[in-house]
C-alpha cells in the first residue's frame, strides 16, 4: 500500500504560478503511476494529468497542457504538478492518486489510492 500526502496549494492570482506536491510513503513508491485530478465545487473529479512508475510516460487534459507539468522524483517518493499561467478556472480541490496497472489511466477509476487533497484558489 502507499500513503499519499498532498500540499503546496494556496489562494493565488491569474497569471501565477504554483507548486503542488505529492508525497508518498512506502518503499515502493517508484512501481506507481501518479496522477492528478482536480474537483471544482459542484463538479465531478477531472483528470489533470499522469505520470508512469518511471516517469517516461505523462499525459495531460486539453484544459491544462501547455500551462502544467508533471514531474516525479522517485528518490524522494514525490510527485510534483507545477501550475504556470493559473486561470480562474482552475480554482477546485487538487488529488494525487496512485496505481500499479501497466496503464497509466486518465480516470479516476484506475487509481487504488488517494491523498487528502490540497485547495487552489486562483483569484481574477
Amino acid at each position: 500500500q502507499v500513503q499519499l500526502v498532498e500540499s503546496g496549494g494556496g489562494l493565488v492570482q491569474a497569471g501565477s504560478s504554483l507548486r503542488l506536491s505529492c508525497a508518498a510513503s512506502g518503499r515502493t513508491f517508484s512501481t506507481y503511476n501518479v496522477g492528478w485530478f482536480r474537483q471544482a465545487p459542484g463538479k465531478e473529479r477531472a483528470f489533470v494529468a499522469v505520470i508512469s512508475s518511471s516517469g517516461g510516460r505523462t499525459s495531460y487534459s486539453d484544459s491544462v497542457k501547455g500551462r502544467f507539468t508533471i514531474s516525479r522524483d522517485n528518490a524522494k517518493n514525490t510527485v510534483y504538478l507545477q501550475m504556470n499561467s493559473l486561470k480562474p478556472e482552475d480554482t477546485a480541490d487538487y488529488y494525487c492518486a496512485a496505481d500499479r496497472s501497466a496503464v497509466i489511466f486518465t480516470t479516476a477509476q484506475g487509481y487504488d489510492f488517494w491523498g487528502q487533497g490540497t485547495q487552489v484558489t486562483v483569484s481574477s
